[in-house]
């Protein structure tokens, strides 16, 4: 999404909050566009400056600004506060200095992603433990929906036993043999943006706009295991184990060729085509992957198991 329409959405969503205290929707999106494009201002700090201009200003009062409490299956749409109390069912190994802390979150209704940003300053959550997560806001990332801790945000343990049904707990716990038959754009030696850690394109993030980045290697790939396909995502680690190129390798073999997309090519090239076994955790379309190798059936039990076919 680009950055205008990004700015045209946030408008109408802060517009159907507060239409009733006669507020101009030209007036939210000429803010937005202050604080996002000329100020480079995060996103999530630019709605809460604009929030406040708007109780202050328009004497809202304080109840209309508080975050609703929401289940987990009504999270569906991106950039939106909200509280939600839950159960921490799965810690995952953070990607990044930049995050505390990320995993699987759920109530009766459903599971969610949750991150907390290091520098929010809150404090750890422990798997099993059911908490409320005051102020958080909703974000759609890697292509399922997630809720984000800010600095703004509360994270209150509760005396609450949430229960999770176990169909929900090991949503993910899926291993399968396929084919890698597509890798997609977005692949191989990338920039993340320092804020949010989504791809940067030209030194412009999509939420963040110019921003400050850091390198990453992944892929973002399709397995076909004959009866479905399946998204996945494989970090570093995961390529590593794979082709042996982590990311300083591929840092210097963009250098040394003067081109990043050498880097692409050459895990195409080794991966395309190739039959992967692969254990994960299935969050909406995507198989976030544990572990990965290359599958090598055994061909003599193979063997053994059509000579018993044929008879």
């Amino acid at each position: 999404m680009k950055i205008e329409e990004r700015i045209e959405e946030l408008s109408s969503q802060l517009y159907e909050k507060f239409k009733d205290y006669g507020i101009s929707k030209k007036e939210i999106a000429k803010r937005l566009k202050l604080l996002l494009l000329e100020f480079k201002v995060p996103e999530t700090e630019a709605l809460r400056t604009i929030t406040n201009y708007l109780v202050r200003e328009y004497q809202i009062p304080k109840e209309e600004v508080r975050a609703p409490t929401t289940k987990v299956f009504e999270i569906k749409e991106p950039g939106r506060w909200i509280s939600v109390k839950a159960k921490v069912v799965q810690l995952w190994e953070p990607t990044s200095p930049s995050i505390s802390q990320t995993g699987l979150i759920g109530d009766e209704t459903g599971l969610v992603r949750f991150l907390i940003w290091s520098k929010a300053g809150k404090p750890e959550v422990e798997e099993g433990k059911c908490y409320l997560f005051k102020n958080v806001v909703t974000d759609e990332f890697g292509g399922s929906m997630r809720i984000n801790v800010t600095r703004y945000s509360e994270i209150e343990e509760i005396n609450e036993d949430i229960k999770v049904s176990e169909e929900l707990r090991y949503p993910g716990e899926l291993e399968i043999v396929g084919s890698l038959v597509a890798i997609q754009q977005n692949s191989g030696l990338i920039q993340r943006c320092n804020e949010c850690g989504r791809v940067v394109k030209s030194g412009m993030c999509p939420v963040h706009g110019k921003v400050g980045w850091y390198d990453d290697l992944r892929i973002r790939g399709v397995i076909d295991n004959g009866e479905n396909t399946y998204e996945i995502i494989l970090n570093e680690e995961n390529i590593k184990d794979l082709t042996g190129i982590d990311l300083e390798g591929a840092k210097k073999m963009a250098k040394e060729n003067l081109d990043r997309s050498v880097v692409l090519s050459e895990l195409k090239r080794m991966l395309l085509g190739k039959y992967l076994k692969v254990g994960g955790d299935l969050v909406g379309r995507f198989l976030m992957v544990r572990r990965v190798e290359f599958y090598k059936p055994e061909i003599t039990a193979e063997i053994e198991k059509l000579l018993e076919i044929i008879g």
